[in-house]
């Protein structure tokens, strides 16, 4: 490290255990200079020229959510150029010692560390270098960029910012929930990366809170349109669902039950599933475009304000992993570079990626496997609840509580068991993700993110939405009739039907408990647990006095962010993300549950990186990675999801194709839609294998009952067309698929106008963009010809000097003149 010219201290204070040793490295100018150089850090050479015409005319609004100027420290607008350190007089420093923030220092001594050889063999052409090999082998116990101060006060220094403390006091902490985020600062103590992350979390945010208006607005509307629900109303009713018998759900367990068992159930399904849940799933469509379309533009501003137009291609070209360098052994020539590089051949990389790809694989089929485990638990528990809860005089099917169902019953704890198997697999499957990707030696690390992101993104997406999937689309789609049901995979189970007020209700239920499980799990996790290993790694050093406890120690003894650390913050946002657009239809109140999570989310992601981790090396990124690409697929998905919910999980169409075609001539009202909804069996021609064993059926039912009745459209017994389906399921089937063809094609149709209509980057932000780049072709031109005259001017003066001097030494000797 000294022959590189880093500046070596090691302490002589030994630490708490009396065995850890601690070396400071610092970086002179010279090193940092010839670093930037390297590495083509961009740095400013001249203020920023062009009008600024950002301000609203209505700015004033803002002022509360804004912090003060003393805080937020804006500097001024430079353009920037990558530094030349042969050139160092063409830009702006004022202060060699500041000239670098933080970030860039630290990122550069990393930079250096992670090449640094440490070893060379006899001959010298197999060399041991890089950090992360010396804390794999137990060399060093860690290595870590300094905080500047603690969070909780300021530094003695007068000359430290403190900009933790800072970031703490205006950030970190929970009350300033609705200010904004000083995003500037977080960028400069932490560096692009970790404030990309941030600014795309709190514009999220401010993007659901659109969502979460609109969600709320469709939710009142059913609940103020509770009185106008004839179906339910119907199903209520003695007269009509108090005299309707319901052929058994179950065999043998499951007796015969009145429709109006499922009252309860039935005003809840209105409230999520009435007409402002199509204007909600259409609403949804549009939204998701316009938050990818405005997060562009956003993005594309901080990557000019931040410097990282272009960036991409010098973290490709320049930024090899070192895991690559050491165990790719072969060698080949780098056409754009011209050097020789390490690489990984064909045949090697081809074995890997398989063996990748199986073991992905296998993983998602176990998940498919739980999923499965977890619907035969449902069908076999079913029996036993309906078995548990059967009628009596008082109550209605319901002897647990008057809100209890054994649809209820099974959806809720399958759910809670469906979270629980999440949550395991999710522990195991994150280490194997990890093992496989780095077995295949990616070269980059944005490759090797962009690995990880993808099958972590697989697995999850079938591990947390396989249960909502089948919910929506799955159960009660392939039921059959009395006399003929559909069996699970040929067994005894047969499979589960909906319950009478629809699956949509029960899809409510399971995204409610696997989300909020999930968003609750997760902020108590990412809370508590780096605060207790704190506590408990720092129990020695509390005995001591806080002039003993060393800045470097109380670094040490918290916990390392790690390199993907902000990997699991975008996957636990993006899997949000999906279950606010895939499966909205179902549940308009999800947006506003994810921004009230988000709105915790920001603040506890700020106090744990800022109190409870050592501070991370900076690292630069122009966006957010493979997760935007993951985004715009799910944003296509979920107008599918949202356009299938809406047509084969609510009852939204059969109920408009009775309204405006079934309906008696001359009425537009839902009267009568329960029993045209029913159709008829004979108990008599039900097989002995499905009737309800003795002691099953309810004190109701007695021999002069001799049909029942089910969700279907078929044609009664009798009929010359017996048990086939009429005529009006087969128009509901077109109205289903003639609404999902219009809803697809109107939301995309839009989404591609919005997309067309809002450039990916701002007018102002190009201009900016163009004009840096003329300046510094410009700049550096008339740099160069400055210093060209100078040199000239030089130069003609040494050569008049030497023509003078030849001709007085002529003179000279011939005598003719003396010298002085």
């Amino acid at each position: 490290m000294e022959k590189v010219g880093l500046e070596l201290e090691i302490e002589d204070k030994s630490s708490e255990d009396g065995k850890t040793s601690f070396v400071k490295i610092h970086a002179p100018w010279e090193v940092l200079a010839t670093y930037a150089d390297v590495l083509k850090i961009k740095v400013p050479f001249k203020v920023n020229d062009i009008p600024d015409n950002s301000e609203m005319p209505m700015n004033w609004l803002s002022t509360p959510f804004r912090l003060p100027e003393h805080i937020m420290h804006p500097e001024p607008d430079f353009f920037t150029a990558p530094f030349n350190k042969s050139k160092s007089d063409f830009f702006l420093i004022d202060n060699k010692d500041t000239f670098f923030p933080p970030s860039t220092r630290n990122r550069i001594v990393y930079y250096i560390l992670s090449r640094c050889s440490y070893f060379r063999d006899e001959c010298g052409d197999k060399d041991k270098k890089g950090i992360k090999r010396l804390l794999n082998n137990s060399t060093y116990t860690a290595a870590f960029p300094l905080h500047d101060s603690r969070y909780w006060k300021r530094s003695r220094d007068a000359n430290c910012e403190s900009e933790r403390f800072s970031l703490y006091k205006h950030w970190a902490g929970f009350l300033s929930f609705f200010k904004e985020q000083p995003l500037n600062l977080v960028r400069k103590y932490y560096g692009e990366k970790i404030g990309i992350y941030f600014a795309w979390l709190g514009f999220y945010t401010e993007m659901l809170l659109f969502a979460a208006i609109v969600g709320t607005i469709c939710f009142i509307y059913g609940f103020l349109t509770y009185d106008d629900n004839e179906w339910s109303k119907e199903i209520c009713s003695e007269a009509v669902g108090g005299k309707i018998v319901m052929c058994p759900l179950c065999d043998k367990k499951c007796g015969y039950w009145k429709l109006n068992s499922t009252c309860n159930s039935s005003w809840q399904s209105h409230l999520f599933d009435n007409v402002g849940t199509v204007f909600f799933a259409i609403f949804m469509g549009i939204w998701v475009t316009l938050f990818l379309e405005f997060w562009k533009r956003r993005q594309a501003r901080l990557e000019y304000e931040w410097d990282l137009v272009d960036f991409e291609e010098e973290q490709q070209q320049l930024q090899l992993r070192p895991e690559y360098e050491t165990k790719c052994t072969n060698r080949k020539m780098n056409r754009i570079t011209q050097e020789m590089e390490p690489y990984l051949p064909i045949t090697s990389k081809c074995a890997r990626t398989c063996l990748s790809g199986a073991t992905v694989l296998f993983w998602i089929s176990l998940i498919i496997a739980c999923i499965i485990g977890v619907i035969a638990y449902r069908l076999a528990v079913y029996a036993a609840f309906a078995s548990i809860m059967k009628d009596s005089p008082t109550t209605h099917l319901q002897v647990v509580g008057p809100f209890i169902t054994p649809q209820l019953a099974t959806s809720v704890t399958a759910s809670c068991i469906n979270f629980v198997i999440i949550m395991i697999l999710n522990l195991m499957y994150e280490r194997v993700a990890v093992w496989i990707t780095d077995m295949e030696i990616p070269k980059t690390h944005l490759e090797y993110e962009n690995k990880l992101t993808v099958k972590m993104f697989l697995f999850q997406f079938v591990n947390y939405y396989s249960s909502c999937f089948y919910v929506a689309f799955f159960k009660g789609k392939f039921v059959g009739y009395p006399g003929d049901y559909a069996y699970m995979f040929g067994s005894k189970l047969r499979n589960e039907e909906c319950d009478p007020g629809g699956c949509l209700i029960e899809l409510t239920t399971q995204l409610v408990i696997v989300m909020t499980g999930k968003q609750v799990w997760g902020n108590i996790q990412e809370a508590l647990v780096p605060w207790l290993m704190n506590w408990w790694g720092s129990r020695k050093a509390r005995s001591h006095p806080e002039s003993l406890y060393s800045r470097w120690e109380q670094d040490h003894d918290l916990q390392g962010f790690g390199q993907l650390g902000l990997f699991y913050e975008y996957l636990e946002m993006v899997i949000q993300f999906g279950f606010i657009t895939l499966f909205v239809a179902s549940f308009p109140l999800a947006p506003l549950m994810a921004l009230i999570n988000n709105i915790i989310e920001v603040r506890v992601d700020a106090w744990k990186l800022t109190t409870q981790f050592r501070r991370p090396v900076a690292a630069k990124a122009h966006s957010i990675g493979a997760w935007q690409e993951i985004l715009n697929g799910m944003a296509v998905l979920s107008v599918v999801t949202n356009a299938f919910i809406v047509a084969f999980t609510s009852d939204m169409i059969p109920r408009l194709v009775y309204m405006y075609a079934y309906q008696p001539e001359g009425e537009m009202n839902m009267k009568g839609y329960i029993n045209n909804s029913l159709s008829v069996f004979n108990i008599s021609a039900i097989p002995p294998a499905n009737k309800p064993e003795d002691g099953e059926n309810p004190f109701w039912f007695n021999s002069s009952i001799t049909t029942c009745r089910y969700r279907d459209y078929r044609y009664p017994p009798g009929h010359e067309k017996e048990y086939s389906h009429t005529m009006q399921f087969w128009h509901i089937l077109a109205a289903k698929l003639a609404f999902i063809i219009i809803m697809e094609h109107v939301v995309f149709l839009v989404k591609f106008f919005v997309a067309w209509m809002i450039p990916d980057v701002p007018s102002d932000v190009r201009a900016r963009v163009k004009r840096e780049r003329y300046l510094v072709q410009e700049y550096l031109h008339n740099y160069e010809v400055e210093k060209l005259k100078v040199q000239l001017s030089q130069n003609t003066h040494d050569e008049c000097s030497c023509e003078r001097k030849e001709i007085l030494y002529t003179v000279s000797k011939t005598g003719d003149l003396l010298l002085f």
